[in-house]
């Protein structure tokens, strides 16, 4: 169940079963009032608080989260509430769906790229050895709530990132949404940007939850855009922006870049490219030494196409300055 609009963080309790041991997981860069709202709905409220970065969604930090469950004596009729972005609900959601097998899981994400696509579809996980979401599960939320009252206090290169996993779902699945972009409206459109990304991937979803066959099109970008997240300092929507470009035809390559840069985001790399492709090679979407990408030549459309290493490294070096 998705639930959303303005200060609907205020009426959790309607959406989410709250009267029952509740864990709630944030971030300490997320305002802690969003936590502690949830908290204060819920009839024995728990609150769990991890360092904010990536790092978090790591062994260590799932070893803490479960052993503050078990602490607090949380069995199966218990539930775990993530209130912040994509690491908050990637690890809470993982944490949920191992203690005792499996107990309740919502998702309450406070940033626009938790809000326009990693907050649904189920997909939680950690990373391992430097290496993203090696480690996961597929594991669906009883519901998500989407409060954009939230993205007021988002600083402007978090809204940076969640425009560019917007502008991935355009590419890939609504060139009216791509329109948007091009005429720069995107701060004037946050709400309908919102709801259409949200179309875009509960459709995706239910078609192949599993991602065994069009769920693949929202790795669109994230091929090479995990490669540079893994060698440089760079957040995941920074990166995803860049590995979009050389997945492009070139007529709309260029079309992009005027968008990403309009947005403020950059559209080349200055890191060892080598050390992506390495990277890359550690990805789960490598197969059989074929690595399998998203392209897209017209916006609003798709194709799949597996392509060898020689061919990627050609990509890469698109983006290299």
């Amino acid at each position: 169940m998705i639930g959303s609009g303005r200060g609907i963080i205020n009426e959790a309790g309607k959406y989410f079963d709250l009267d029952r041991r509740v864990m709630v997981v944030t971030d300490s860069g997320v305002p802690e009032d969003y936590a502690a709202t949830v908290v204060r709905q819920s009839s024995s409220g728990h609150l769990h608080v991890i360092p904010q970065g990536e790092g978090s969604k790591s062994f260590p930090y799932l070893e803490r989260l479960l052993s503050h469950m078990l602490e607090e004596r949380f069995d199966r009729h218990d539930c775990v509430v993530a209130v912040g972005g994509g690491v908050v609900g990637d690890l809470a959601g993982f944490a949920a769906s191992c203690y005792m097998r499996g107990i309740d899981f919502c998702n309450v994400p406070t940033t626009l790229l938790s809000q326009v696509d990693s907050s649904i579809g189920g997909k939680t996980g950690i990373d391992l050895c430097g290496n993203k979401n090696m480690v996961g599960s597929f594991y669906q939320p009883k519901a998500v709530l989407i409060d954009p009252d939230t993205l007021k206090t988002l600083p402007a290169h978090e809204m940076r990132c969640g425009y560019a996993e917007a502008v991935k779902m355009a590419l890939t699945c609504d060139s009216d949404l791509f329109k948007i972009f091009e005429e720069n409206g995107q701060d004037s459109h946050t709400d309908e940007i919102i709801t259409r990304c949200l179309a875009i991937k509960k459709g995706v979803v239910e078609k192949d939850e599993r991602e065994s066959g069009l769920r693949r099109v929202l790795n669109f970008g994230h091929t090479i855009g995990h490669g540079i997240e893994s060698v440089t300092g760079l957040r995941h929507g920074e990166c995803v922006a860049l590995g979009m470009i050389p997945m492009c035809g070139n007529d709309l390559r260029k079309r992009l870049v005027r968008v990403l840069k309009n947005l403020g985001l950059e559209t080349g790399i200055t890191c060892d490219t080598d050390a992506v492709y390495s990277a890359i090679l550690h990805d789960k979407k490598t197969d059989g030494g074929l690595i399998e990408t998203v392209r897209v030549d017209v916006p609003g459309s798709f194709r799949f196409e597996s392509v060898r290493p020689g061919e990627l490294q050609e990509l890469i070096s698109l983006i290299a300055e």
